[in-house]
């Protein structure tokens, strides 16, 4: 499994792919890929799912140059690609801090 700082590391030099529904999700949401660039520069992971249904996988927290905050879910499998599950930008009545949930 990957180390954090190895998917992150991956998100920052665009080493990334989309499921469907992340694909889905970045076009409905209107998250670029140098959006995603961005946020992994100061993301950190605010949860983990080791026993997630399809892998074992991670939720982050980072924010765009503009101070946009992102969330994106990745999978901790060995890949020479990080696999973003989803992501999407938090929304404040649901999160403190956009890192702990309410």
């Amino acid at each position: 499994m990957k180390p954090i700082e190895q998917i992150v590391q991956q998100l920052a030099h665009g080493d990334f792919d989309f499921t469907r529904h992340a694909l889905r999700r970045a076009v409905e949401r209107n998250i670029s890929e140098a959006e995603i660039r961005q946020m992994a520069e100061n993301a950190r992971a605010i949860e983990d799912y080791p026993q997630d249904k399809y892998a074992p996988s991670c939720l982050l927290l980072g924010f765009t140059k503009a101070g946009r905050p992102l969330h994106i879910q990745a999978s901790y499998i060995e890949s020479e690609k990080v696999r973003i599950i989803t992501l999407y930008e938090p929304d404040p009545t649901e999160w403190n801090e956009f890192e702990k949930r309410r």
